[in-house]
């Protein structure tokens, strides 16, 4: 049966951006599914690791015994691909208003994606890019490593424990949860890697600020823990 929850004492809330505020699932399985083509993978079995990596992570977990220094010279030219393709590119459905509500509040963009391509996304989509962000650029691991989350949060000057993070695969949601954070998952894709709550996309999300500078997040139909 369809429920709702409250997620309170909450003083941040950190975004991933592909799949979670914007779909670009279209140009994300066509540029992997002609690289796995070209190294004689299977696409559908490798599209199935992609998301929530940086590139060259996502190559070394299909290709275990390729040197790094391949992946990194590949992942350049992948990010360089993607950034030159928004076909298809839009907002997750209800990404607009849940944006719009969290302007004025502490937030901040965790991608893994680059530079280049987080703001060619954000303005495919139309969504303000958050003034703190934490790009591939930013960190020296990616994805599950919570380093990326863990930089966000001290950067917007709070405590782990105090920010939510916004997800929608498993690597992103191991990142989360290992930075000590709580994890809204979203869409399709992460209801099967244990959030602490979900949604189907951020139409079911509504944020209410708190007196005390905080926020209190309130998650409709289709969340579960």
């Amino acid at each position: 049966m369809p429920r709702s929850e409250s997620i309170g004492a909450i003083k941040a809330v950190l975004l991933d951006m592909d799949g979670t505020i914007v779909n670009s699932d279209a140009v994300v399985e066509r540029c992997w599914r002609r690289w796995a083509e070209e190294h004689g993978l299977d696409a559908d079995e490798a599209l199935k690791v992609v998301h929530g990596r940086q590139g060259w992570a996502t190559m070394a977990v299909l290709l275990p015994d390729r040197p790094m220094e391949l992946n990194h010279e590949d992942n350049r030219r992948m990010l360089e691909a993607e950034t030159a393709d928004m076909d298809g590119v839009v907002p997750v459905a209800g990404a607009p208003a849940f944006m719009s509500a969290l302007a004025g509040l502490p937030h901040a963009l965790v991608t893994s994606a680059d530079r280049p391509l987080a703001e060619a996304r954000m303005a495919a989509a139309g969504l303000p890019m958050p003034a703190v962000r934490v790009t591939a650029e930013s960190v020296g691991a990616s994805k599950p490593d919570p380093e990326g989350f863990l930089k966000a949060a001290a950067e917007l000057g709070f405590a782990p424990h105090e920010c939510v993070v916004f997800e929608d695969s498993g690597a992103g949601i191991a990142a989360g949860r290992a930075a000590g954070m709580r994890v809204v998952g979203v869409g399709p894709r992460a209801a099967a890697h244990a959030p602490d709550a979900h949604v189907l996309d951020l139409t079911e999300v509504r944020v209410e600020a708190t007196a005390d500078g905080g926020l209190t997040l309130h998650l409709a139909a289709g969340t579960d823990r």
